[in-house]
This record gives C-alpha cells, structure tokens and sequence, in this order.
C-alpha cells in the first residue's frame, strides 16, 4: 500500500531565492507529516508504534505543533506563551495520547500553530535576531530557525515513515 507521491506535494523551485527555499523545504515537510497522517483513524493514528515506544503519529503531529508554537512565537517573536501540552511536570506531555485524543483537535491547533508561525516569520528577515533568548541565553536568527525546523520535520518524517508502516502497511511520501 502505497501513500502521495511527493509528485502530489510542492518542491520548492531550484531555482529560488534563499527565503522561498526554505520557506518551501519547511512547508514541503510539514506536509508530508500531515500526508503520513491521511486515510487513518483516530485509533490508528494513536497506534504506538513498536512497544516499549509510546510514539504515534498523533503524538509527532502534537510535538511538532508544540515545536513551531515554541520556535517562531515565543523564540523569534518574543511572545509569552505556554506550552500546548508540555509541562514541567512531564515535558514530553506533547508526544502522550490518550483515547480522547482526536484527530480533528491534534490538526486544527497544528494548521493554526504553523498559520501563526508563518505570520511570525513574515516580520523578520533572514538575518534578523529573535526577540527571545534560547536555553544559551542567545537569540537565533530565521534563517537558523527555518534550517533548525526543516531538520527537526524531516528526523520526524522519518519516525512518521515507520509508525505509518506498522500500523497498516503504507509507504511512500
């Protein structure tokens, strides 16, 4: 069984500027986490992947709303915010499903969290420094942020690849 293609997602142009290319790398992976989610049930998409790992597509779909929310609005923009499902309690709240855990919610507050990240973004240029300090106490600039988002989508995409395989056989995007 066989999943899009990555004919049927937007490559960026190789031929584009800097900013379009990255912008285009990060909305071409996270897309493709939202791809490995097609066609599944809720159940399915809290489906762990191999025991002991509790990871499921839900839960990486979760984290990395988590992620964006972190990276371009309270690190880049400054913004005061607290976390989506983490706590300081149990950090990792943002992989941990449970049975209420839907995938209409876990997609809404993902498409809003990279809508926002996207208007967070378009105040900055590349070389421009975040408002917000990361854990060195040191700002990044976007163009860090973007090449540090594409990378964390693209090691996820990989996880999403295996968790989509074991849990009806899908492979592709």
């Amino acid at each position: 069984m066989a999943l899009m293609t990555s004919a049927e997602r937007a490559e960026p142009a190789i031929d584009s500027a800097e900013r379009p290319m990255l912008e285009g790398w990060l909305d071409y992976h996270r897309e493709t986490l939202i791809a490995k989610c097609a066609g599944l049930t809720d159940a399915q998409l809290r489906e762990a992947s191999v025991p002991p790992s509790a990871l499921t597509l839900l839960g990486l779909v979760r984290h990395l709303a988590e992620v964006e929310r972190y990276w371009f609005r309270a690190i880049l923009a400054g913004e005061e915010l607290p976390d989506l499902y983490s706590t300081e309690e149990d950090p990792d709240a943002d992989f941990t499903v449970s049975e209420t855990t839907t995938w209409a919610e876990t997609e809404a507050v993902w498409r809003a969290e990279t809508a926002a990240a996207r208007e967070s973004a378009a105040a900055f240029g590349l070389d421009d420094f975040s408002k917000g300090l990361g854990s060195s106490g040191k700002p990044f600039n976007l163009r860090w942020i973007y090449t540090h988002m594409i990378e964390e989508y693209a090691r996820h995409n990989g996880h999403a690849d295996l968790v989509r395989e074991r849990v009806d056989g899908a492979t592709g995007v």
